[in-house]
C-alpha cells in the first residue's frame, strides 16, 4: 500500500494524462455537454420570467420562484459531487450521473411548457420548475470534475476556454433562435422547449458513450461530508476564491434574472406583464448579444490563464465586466443597452474561462485530485447560491425602490469591484 494515497492517485492518473496531451475528442464531448446545459439554462432565463409574469406581477414572488434554482444548486451539487468521488461502476464515477441527470432535465423541460399550456396552478408550475432545476444540478459537479480528471494542468485554461465557449454558444443559439421563432411563428415557444429537451438528452447520451474515464485509485482516502466542508473554509485560497465567485455570480444574476424587467423599465417606463411582453423579442436579442461577446472573452480568458497569468485572467475579465454596469444608471436607449451588454459579455467570458480550472489546479498542487467531484460541487454551489440571493434580494430591492429595475446595474457593479482583491489574494496559483 502506498503510504500517501494522494500522491499515488496524482502520479498514476496525471502522468498518463500528460502523455495523452490535449485530447480534442474529450474536449469536444465536454463542450457538447456544456452546449446543451447552456441551452437549458438559457431557456430558463429567456422563458421562465415571462411565463411567471402571466401568474403574478410581484417582482418578489417571481424572484422567490426563480430563486429555487439557487436552492437546488446550493444543495445538490455538493452532495452528488461528494458521492461521485467514491461511486464505482463499470461505466465510471461521473458518467452515470450525467446520463441520468441530463435525461431527467430533458423530460422536465417539456413538462414546464406542458404544465403552463394546460393551465396548471402556480404551485404546480413552480414544482415542475423546481424538479427541472434539480435535474440540471444533479450532474453539474460531475461535468466540471471531468475537466481536471481528463486534462492535465497546463492545458486546462485552453480546454476551459473551449468548454466555456460552447456553454455560452448554447445560450447564444437559444436566445437568437428564440427571438426569431417567437417573432415569426405561432409555435415559436414550443419549438424552443422541444429543441432544448433534445439537446439535453442527446448530449448526456453522447458523453456517456464517448468519454472513457481514467481508472481511479481504489482506496481513495476517506473524508466524511462535514470534515470535507470544514476543510474548504479553513483553506484561505479556497475560501477567497469561492467568496469571489459568489460575488461575481450574484452580480451576473442580478442582471440576468431581471434583464427583462430592466429592459421593460428603461424602455417602457414600467415592468408590467404587458411591457415585458412588448420587449420580449428585444430582451432575447439583447441576451444573444451578450452571449455573443462571451464567446470571444472565453477564448481570450483561457489563453491568458495558461500563458500570462491565472489571477490576471480573472481580474482583467472582472474589470471589463464591471465597467459598463458601473455606468448602467445612465442607459436610456436600446442601442446603449446593447453596447453595455456587448462590453460586459467580453469580461464575463474571460471570468468564466479563468475560473473553471482554478479548483483543479489548486487540488493538483495539494495532490488531492481524488476529490475533484466534491470541490467542484462547492464550486457549483458558489454559482447557484447567487441565483437564490440575487433573485430574492433583487426582487426585494426593486419592490422597495418603487419597481426601479435600473438600480440593479450599479449594485451589480459594486459587487464585482469587491471581488477583485479576493482573487488577487490567492497564493501559489501561478505555480505549475
Amino acid at each position: 500500500m502506498n503510504p500517501n494515497p494522494y500522491i499515488f492517485f496524482n502520479y498514476t492518473i496525471a502522468d498518463n494524462l500528460k502523455k495523452r496531451g490535449f485530447h480534442k475528442g474529450v474536449i469536444f464531448a465536454l463542450a457538447f455537454l456544456g452546449f446543451s446545459r447552456g441551452f437549458g439554462f438559457a431557456l430558463n432565463k429567456g422563458f421562465t420570467f415571462p411565463l411567471l409574469s402571466e401568474y403574478t406581477g410581484s417582482a418578489f414572488v417571481r424572484g422567490l420562484i426563480l430563486g429555487l434554482q439557487g436552492l437546488m444548486g446550493l444543495i445538490i451539487p455538493i452532495l452528488l459531487g461528494y458521492m461521485s468521488d467514491t461511486y464505482r461502476s463499470k461505466h465510471g464515477r461521473r458518467k452515470p450521473f450525467i446520463l441520468a441527470g441530463g435525461s431527467l432535465a430533458g423530460i422536465f423541460t417539456l413538462m414546464i411548457y406542458t404544465s403552463f399550456t394546460l393551465g396548471a396552478p402556480l404551485w404546480l408550475f413552480t414544482l415542475v420548475i423546481a424538479i427541472f432545476y434539480f435535474a440540471m444540478y444533479s450532474y453539474v459537479s460531475q461535468f466540471r470534475a471531468l475537466l481536471p480528471d481528463l486534462v492535465p494542468s497546463g492545458d486546462r485554461g485552453k480546454a476551459s476556454g473551449f468548454i466555456t465557449l460552447a456553454e455560452w454558444a448554447g445560450n447564444l443559439v437559444l436566445f437568437g433562435a428564440s427571438a426569431y421563432f417567437i417573432a415569426t411563428f405561432d409555435w415559436g415557444r414550443l419549438s424552443m422547449f422541444v429543441m432544448t429537451a433534445v439537446f439535453l438528452i442527446a448530449a448526456s447520451i453522447f458523453t456517456f458513450i464517448r468519454i472513457k474515464e481514467p481508472r481511479a485509485y481504489d482506496n481513495i482516502p476517506s473524508q466524511r461530508l462535514m470534515p470535507y466542508l470544514k476543510s474548504v473554509f479553513k483553506d484561505k485560497n479556497f475560501l477567497n476564491f469561492y467568496g469571489a465567485q459568489m460575488l461575481l455570480w450574484i452580480s451576473y444574476q442580478l442582471v440576468a434574472v431581471f434583464l427583462f424587467g430592466i429592459a421593460a423599465y428603461i424602455l417602457e417606463g414600467d415592468a408590467s406583464s404587458a411591457s415585458v411582453n412588448r420587449i420580449h423579442s428585444f430582451g432575447l436579442f439583447a441576451m444573444a448579444a451578450f452571449n455573443f461577446t462571451v464567446l470571444g472573452g472565453s477564448l481570450s480568458g483561457g489563453y491568458i490563464y495558461d500563458k500570462i497569468g491565472r489571477r490576471i485572467s480573472i481580474i482583467t475579465g472582472a474589470a471589463i465586466f464591471a465597467l459598463p454596469l458601473t455606468f448602467g444608471w445612465f442607459v436610456e436607449t436600446r442601442s446603449q443597452m446593447l453596447i453595455a451588454l456587448l462590453v460586459a459579455g467580453i469580461g464575463w467570458g474571460a471570468v468564466l474561462a479563468g475560473s473553471l480550472p482554478v479548483v483543479g489546479d489548486l487540488l493538483t498542487q495539494y495532490k488531492k485530485e481524488a476529490f475533484n467531484g466534491r470541490y467542484y460541487g462547492v464550486f457549483a454551489a458558489t454559482r447557484a447560491l447567487p441565483v437564490l440571493i440575487a433573485s430574492a434580494l433583487g426582487g426585494l430591492i426593486v419592490d422597495l425602490a418603487g419597481d426601479n429595475y435600473r438600480l440593479l446595474f450599479p449594485i451589480a457593479a459594486v459587487l464585482i469591484w469587491i471581488s477583485i482583491p479576493l482573487i488577487w489574494s490567492l497564493t501559489g496559483l501561478e505555480e505549475d
